[in-house]
C-alpha cells in the first residue's frame, strides 16, 4: 500500500488560514454571548462586569490544559485580552496605574494585563490612585504589592466601608520568567459578589511592633505583608486565610503582646497559582 502524501507547505498555509477563521469566527461569538449578558444584566438592573474568582478559575484552567510549543506567555496574554476586553465592552472602565516605582515596568504589567483597548491613566503613588478610584463611576486600580517607595501606609485609604477594595492579586499565574511577573494589587470600589476569597487582606493598628508578631501570624497562615509607623503608632496589613476566624489575626497580634489592635478588612484575593508546580502536576 502506497504511504499518504505528505502535506506540502501550501497545504500547511491553507491550514492555519483556516484555523485562523474559526478562532475569529469564535471571538465573534463570544460577543454575541455578550451581547445577550449586557441584554439580561440591563433588566436585572445592572450590576458589576468584573468577576476576579472566575477569572482566577480560568487562568488556573488554562494553565493546566496548556501544551505544545506555544509559549504560556503568549496564550496568558491572549486571554488576559479577550477576558478585560470583553469586561470592557460590557461597562467601559479604566485603569489607575502607580507609575512612582518606574513608569515602562507598571505599563508593561497593565497592558499585559488589560490590554490596550482599555484606558490607562498614570498616577504617582498608592494613594492617588485610590483616590482616583474612589472618585470614579466603575474604574479600576493597579499599584505595586509594596505601594511604591514612600508610601506610608496605604492599606488605611481602603478601611473605611465605602473606600476602594482589593479585588486581585497579579500575576494570577506566577513563574520565574513572567513577562509582567511584578506583584500588584488590583482594586475597584466594592463589590456585591464575584470577588475570590481564598486570601483575605486586613489593615491593622497597634501600639507599636513585637518580635513575635511573625510568629504569632504565622501559625494561623497568615502574614504581615506591609508596616509602616502612623501618629498613632504602627498600622500592617495582613494577609490571612480566608477560611479561618474574622478576628483570628487580632487575636494573633494581642497574643504576641500587641495592644489597641482595631482591624478592618481591605479586599480579597484568589491563592496565588504556581505554573511550574501545575504543569510538573499535569505531566
Amino acid at each position: 500500500m502506497s504511504q499518504p502524501a505528505k502535506p506540502t507547505l501550501a497545504d500547511l498555509r491553507v491550514e492555519i488560514d483556516r484555523i485562523d477563521a474559526q478562532m475569529h469566527e469564535l471571538l465573534m461569538e463570544r460577543g454575541r454571548v455578550i451581547d445577550q449578558l449586557i441584554e439580561i444584566k440591563t433588566r436585572q438592573g445592572g450590576g458589576s462586569a468584573f468577576r476576579p474568582a472566575r477569572e482566577a478559575s480560568m487562568m488556573r484552567a488554562l494553565v493546566e490544559r496548556h501544551r505544545g510549543l506555544l509559549p504560556l506567555d503568549t496564550v496568558e496574554g491572549i486571554w488576559r485580552v479577550i477576558i478585560s476586553t470583553f469586561t470592557y465592552v460590557q461597562a467601559p472602565y479604566s485603569v489607575h496605574v502607580d507609575v512612582s516605582r518606574g513608569d515602562a515596568a507598571m505599563r508593561d504589567s497593565a497592558r499585559f494585563h488589560f490590554g490596550f483597548t482599555t484606558p490607562c491613566v498614570p498616577h504617582f503613588g498608592a494613594g492617588v490612585v485610590i483616590r482616583a478610584v474612589a472618585g470614579s463611576v466603575g474604574d479600576l486600580g493597579m499599584f505595586a504589592v509594596d505601594g511604591g517607595p514612600g508610601a506610608g501606609a496605604w492599606w488605611t485609604n481602603l478601611a473605611s466601608p465605602d473606600a476602594p477594595k482589593i479585588i486581585a492579586r497579579l500575576p494570577f499565574v506566577e513563574r520565574a520568567d513572567h513577562p509582567a511577573g511584578m506583584p500588584v494589587f488590583v482594586i475597584s470600589k466594592p463589590l456585591v459578589d464575584g470577588t475570590a476569597r481564598d486570601v483575605v487582606l486586613e489593615s491593622v493598628t497597634l501600639d507599636r511592633w513585637r518580635p513575635d508578631i511573625p510568629h504569632a501570624l504565622s501559625k494561623i497562615g497568615a502574614e504581615a505583608i506591609g508596616s509602616a509607623a502612623t501618629g498613632m503608632g504602627l498600622a500592617l496589613l495582613v494577609a490571612r486565610p480566608g477560611g479561618i476566624a474574622p478576628d483570628a489575626a487580632s487575636e494573633a497580634l494581642r497574643s504576641a503582646g500587641a495592644a489597641d489592635v482595631r482591624a478592618s478588612e481591605i479586599g480579597a484575593h484568589a491563592d496565588r497559582i504556581d505554573a511550574s508546580a501545575l504543569r510538573s502536576h499535569a505531566i
